[in-house]
């Protein structure tokens, strides 16, 4: 059973990371357009707080799964560690 777990959590977490590289691409790529809606409006105060916001968004949907998954992983290591300490 122990094994199983851990395969299926190694799995899981490779498939995480895979995961968060498309997300990190995906968060690129929305910054391109807030960016250059910047650039068009002339670095405007009012363009600038949006554009701020805007990129504030981006960056935690890109570094809140990340932080998810760190969490996980040492979940799952503190619950594999507990089942195969002795009783």
């Amino acid at each position: 059973m122990s094994a199983t777990l851990t395969t299926f959590l190694g799995l899981f977490m490779k498939a995480g990371a895979v995961a968060v590289i498309f997300n990190e691409v995906r968060g690129a790529v929305l910054a391109v357009p807030v960016l250059y809606g910047m650039y068009q409006a002339g670095g405007s105060l009012m363009a600038i707080w949006i554009g701020f916001c805007s990129l504030v968004g981006i960056a935690l949907s890109v570094v809140v799964p990340i932080i998810a998954a760190k969490k996980i992983e040492r979940f799952a290591q503190a619950k594999l560690a507990a089942s195969a300490a002795p009783a």
